[in-house]
């Protein structure tokens, strides 16, 4: 039995909520279908506290040019919301990692220690140049690796002075930091780069949702090089889920996703993620192929990639009945999967439903109480 505890996360639609996955990435805009309901504050008020009462550990909040600012945001649903975290996402090299610290020692007071923070170092070239950031892929890591390096040491209370190639700072700390509340970090990447800085600094490494044979063999390899670094580093998995009573239900549902997607959304689509230098967006492109086929998109059982055909960043869903998904879940947990960070369409009703059919089905499964 794994020893880490099972944790539940959800995911706030801050680009919008619909029925229908993002149209296109976040640069190029959404469609309708995906953002009928806009991302104000009643609306993700409305989310938080649906996955709050669900039993969900914590909201994942991401960021990027289609997103809500996530601090902004997050600091206002603490106030709607009691007990629910927040994995709040920051891009790494936009801000030095000394007011990064002092804007999650302020939110963990405020909040009452409800914090973990999501280092993004970004992969799409477009939206970094966007951010007016000009560095390369491997440059983008080495920075990362730096900017982890000084905000776990500033979130410890440690005094900071750090001379590296992408920052020089000295005689930074916080001001009475307040150590009964631990900020974990949790980090993503598929790269040689990206497994490394996850292998030295990373908490939890996130990974997408690919077939359980690729994510038992990135397990394996983290964990080495996670002992190798002399660490051990948790796992967390990003999945889409379409659950219902019946296995033809949730099937019914992904075909009307399906055949929603506007064929032009899903060429540009394709497109630009061939451009990207993302590792794991290519992973996760190259599941489907770029091919809206309902034949072809199935890649393991009950894992189907049709959602990545537009939208960009985690891109499959498990589809089947809460008992399947719950025992596709079970199985992924006995690989080494430690949390799950889970959506699906619309994110209000559907916390609900994964929250009281899949989770309970899931720890009576793993043998995993309620955290």
């Amino acid at each position: 039995m794994p020893e880490n505890p099972l944790l539940l996360h959800w995911f706030l639609p801050t680009g919008g909520d619909g029925r229908d996955p993002g149209g296109v990435t976040a640069v190029q805009g959404r469609g309708r279908g995906a953002t009928r309901r806009p991302a104000d504050v009643p609306y993700l008020a409305q989310v938080a506290r649906a996955a709050e009462q669900a039993g969900f550990h914590s909201l994942l909040t991401p960021v990027g040019l289609g997103c809500v600012d996530p601090w902004i945001l997050t600091a206002s649903l603490a106030q709607h919301t009691t007990r629910i975290g927040f994995l709040v996402a920051f891009r790494t090299g936009f801000a030095s990692p000394t007011p990064i610290a002092q804007q999650a020692d302020a939110f963990r007071r405020l909040a009452g220690g409800r914090l973990a923070l999501n280092v993004v170092t970004g992969g799409d070239p477009a939206e970094q140049r966007a951010y007016g950031d000009q560095l390369a892929h491997g440059d983008r890591y080495a920075r990362t690796d730096e900017v982890m390096a000084v905000l776990r040491d500033l979130l410890d209370g440690k005094s900071v002075d750090h001379d590296g190639a992408h920052l020089r700072i000295e005689g930074a700390r916080l001001t009475d930091p307040d150590l009964l509340h631990p900020v974990p970090l949790y980090f993503g990447g598929a790269s040689p780069a990206a497994e490394e800085v996850a292998a030295r600094r990373a908490d939890v490494q996130l990974l997408w949702g690919e077939p359980p044979s690729a994510i038992a063999a990135r397990i394996a390899r983290l964990r080495g090089r996670a002992e190798s670094a002399g660490r051990r580093v948790r796992f967390g998995l990003r999945l889409h889920v379409i659950s219902r009573d019946t296995a033809a239900e949730a099937w019914a549902e992904a075909d009307r996703i399906l055949a929603g997607l506007d064929p032009e959304a899903v060429r540009v689509t394709q497109e630009r993620f061939a451009a990207m230098d993302s590792t794991v967006q290519a992973r996760m492109a190259a599941l489907h192929g770029g091919a809206a086929d309902a034949g072809k998109l199935t890649v393991a059982p009950n894992l189907w990639a049709g959602i990545g055909l537009v939208r960009e960043g985690a891109g499959t869903a498990l589809v089947g009945s809460h008992d399947e998904v719950a025992a596709r879940l079970a199985e992924y947990r006995a690989l080494g999967v430690d949390e799950f960070v889970l959506s699906g369409y619309t994110h209000l009703e559907e916390a609900y439903r994964v929250g009281e059919e899949v989770a309970p089905r899931l720890r009576a499964l793993t043998g995993a109480a309620a955290a």
